[in-house]
């Protein structure tokens, strides 16, 4: 049965992919973005952290694909939690104000990452005060607000996509390749962590997934991967060979790295404090980073796949070839 839903935060690589998998089928799709992308689905521009900007959006919508977020890791506390905490409780609450709707809340493993190696993990509860930095922080709190209003006429899925990439990708390929381009990517420690990514057709198919199966997956929070990982230096340097980019040849011992992040984000503290300083808004290492660059990260997705009736269609390797012919 065709549903209308919104997407925010459509004019992200992944947000396009779910808009566009959702109208192939039938689905009657709006786009929430704050600037006109002039794409093929209707629009409703606005922000995700204005109350009335997110009612009108909501307004009439069956189900609502929420994956607008600020993603960085630096900035101002409350520029997060006004975009990726507020932004959530707006959706939430005007979705109740209409009499209910699906929600998929897209949310990050990070959610519940305390620093230590995941392996073969399940998905864990998300932790606001245990989590690393101010995106996995608020992204934790929004995913605790959603899914604790989790309702008959409101079911709500969460779901955790880990290291979405693909053509088009301008977070993970894009400063991979601009930085190897530029000498500058090194690998922190061996390279050797195992880490599961997502290419960008499968996490897509995944969120409609959710939105289907929302009946019984409700209430849940799902990670969401390949389910292949990999050393993160050969995956880093099949990237950079899919984009042209030289592999990385440079290695930053893990305690060193975890040190130099922790004076970057000293310098990029004190340049958002400072009135007249420029404002760094990708830093080069920060112990987040570090510490993800070095700690395995991949998941058991048995439950996943069985709750979302989902399996991965496109193979790492098949989407490096995706991606080199694109490149």
């Amino acid at each position: 049965m065709a549903r209308t839903v919104l997407v925010t935060g459509a004019s992200g690589m992944l947000g396009r992919a779910v808009a566009d998998l959702l109208a192939r089928r039938g689905d009657d799709v709006t786009v929430m973005q704050r600037r006109t992308a002039g794409g093929r689905h209707r629009e409703r521009l606005g922000d995700v952290r204005s109350r009335a900007d997110v009612e009108r959006a909501v307004r009439g919508q069956d189900a609502v694909v929420h994956l607008a977020a600020k993603v960085d890791v630096v900035g101002p506390w409350m520029d997060f939690v006004d975009t990726n905490a507020r932004g959530t409780m707006y959706v939430v609450e005007a979705l109740r104000a209409q009499g209910g709707g699906r929600l998929v809340q897209v949310s990050s493993p990070s959610v519940a990452h305390t620093g230590r190696s995941l392996v073969g993990a399940p998905a864990a509860p998300a932790t606001p005060m245990r989590a690393r930095g101010h995106y996995a922080r608020t992204k934790a709190a929004a995913e605790l607000f959603a899914l604790n209003a989790d309702a008959p006429d409101l079911p709500v899925v969460a779901v955790r996509p880990h290291l979405v990439w693909g053509p088009g990708d301008t977070q993970l390929v894009g400063r991979i390749a601009e930085r190897a381009r530029r000498g500058r990517l090194a690998l922190v420690g061996r390279g050797t962590a195992l880490m599961d990514t997502t290419y960008v057709d499968n996490a897509a198919e995944a969120m409609v997934a959710a939105l289907d199966r929302a009946d019984v997956a409700h209430g849940q929070a799902l990670v969401v991967t390949n389910g292949e990982p990999r050393p993160v230096g050969e995956l880093v340097a099949d990237i950079c060979r899919a984009v042209g980019a030289p592999p990385p040849r440079l290695r930053v011992p893990t305690p060193l790295a975890w040190g130099l992040g922790a004076a970057v984000e000293g310098v990029v503290a004190v340049a958002e404090r400072v009135p007249g300083l420029p404002a760094i808004s990708q830093p080069p290492l920060t112990r987040f980073l570090a510490e993800q660059l070095s700690t395995a990260h991949w998941f058991d997705q048995r439950h996943t796949r069985e709750v979302l009736g989902w399996r991965p269609r496109v193979s790492i390797d098949e989407g490096l070839a995706r991606l080199a012919e694109r490149s």
